[in-house]
């Protein structure tokens, strides 16, 4: 009899809970290959969304994007608590705080009222915390770890899976980061409010030909020919020169905080370089000497 129970298919509810419960399963690699993929997509479509003109002509494809990533997203989650043996705990761990994360802003966006806040700085802020769901990422960098590590797959593709996922996530934040606290100043939004300010508190006087805002921290003006940080592809560039440890100088943070965000960028750089060197250390070793790879695994 147990037998003939076990040549029985499985039944869509047991597929749906390996899916979230054995990692060793095709159900679970495969839902885990489309949220990686959706994380990909939907970080790339919202660094795309920054670009004004592109915001304007493809508005409504943005928001579609948006609409099924969340809710590919939200069925994780709640999948991800219906299977967990400790709903509780997995609700308040580490993983399932950063699930939440990446679906909140998500939500917030979704059902506010657009037309009011679509000028607002709480919608451009909810709007860049969505590339919070990166850190979905590290999900993935730990599996890739602990599989280099029981030799399931080569230590070294292993290694670099994760290097360019630390790589991916670092410039989503970073530049993200640097598009908020600095770009935010000289966005549209930020114009259009000192032009309404400026002409109710100057009556019948033409603006200035330039619009130059003001650091809150420092109180410096950032001028007009050092607005750099448009948008978070525009952010994306001066990102890679600087984890690079390029320097290029030709964009460059004038704000006190954007210079922090720029520091710590440059640190991460390091620690990329760090990375990188001894993934090919590993691999002139094999090349040169023969060595196995095998406890190598990082």
């Amino acid at each position: 009899m147990s037998r003939l129970k076990s040549n029985q298919p499985a039944s869509p509810v047991s597929i749906l809970q390996q899916a979230f419960t054995e990692p060793h399963s095709v159900a679970y690699r495969i839902v885990h290959a489309i949220v990686n993929l959706f994380i990909f997509v939907s970080c790339v479509g919202m660094a795309l969304e920054s670009v004004d003109t592109l915001n304007a002509q493809y508005r409504d494809t943005f928001y579609a994007l948006e609409i099924v990533t969340f809710v590919i997203f939200s069925a994780e989650y709640i999948c991800n608590i219906a299977y967990a043996r400790n709903r509780l705990r997995y609700i308040f761990s580490f993983w399932g705080l950063v699930d939440l994360v990446a679906i909140v802003p998500s939500l917030l966006m979704l059902t506010v009222n657009l037309q009011v806040t679509q000028g607002a700085n709480v919608f451009r802020l909810l709007r860049v915390l969505r590339v919070l769901r990166v850190l979905k990422l590290a999900r993935e960098a730990m599996q890739q770890m602990q599989a280099g590590a029981a030799h399931k797959r080569n230590p070294l593709v292993a290694n670099l899976i994760i290097y360019f996922i630390t790589l991916f996530s670092a410039l989503m934040i970073f530049s993200s980061l640097m598009y908020q606290v600095e770009g935010s100043l000289y966005s549209a939004a930020a114009k259009a409010a000192w032009e309404e300010q400026y002409t109710a508190e100057n009556p019948g006087q033409a603006l200035p030909e330039n619009f130059e805002p003001v650091d809150p921290l420092s109180g410096n003006i950032v001028p007009g020919d050092k607005q750099f940080y448009s948008s978070i592809p525009t952010a994306m560039w001066w990102c890679i020169v600087t984890l690079t440890t390029t320097g290029y100088g030709d964009m460059y943070p004038v704000t006190v905080g954007g210079r922090i965000i720029a520091a710590f960028t440059m640190l991460m750089g390091l620690v990329l370089f760090g990375i990188l060197m001894n993934i090919v250390g590993k691999t002139l070793m094999v090349m040169l000497f023969g060595e196995s790879l095998e406890g190598h695994a990082s």
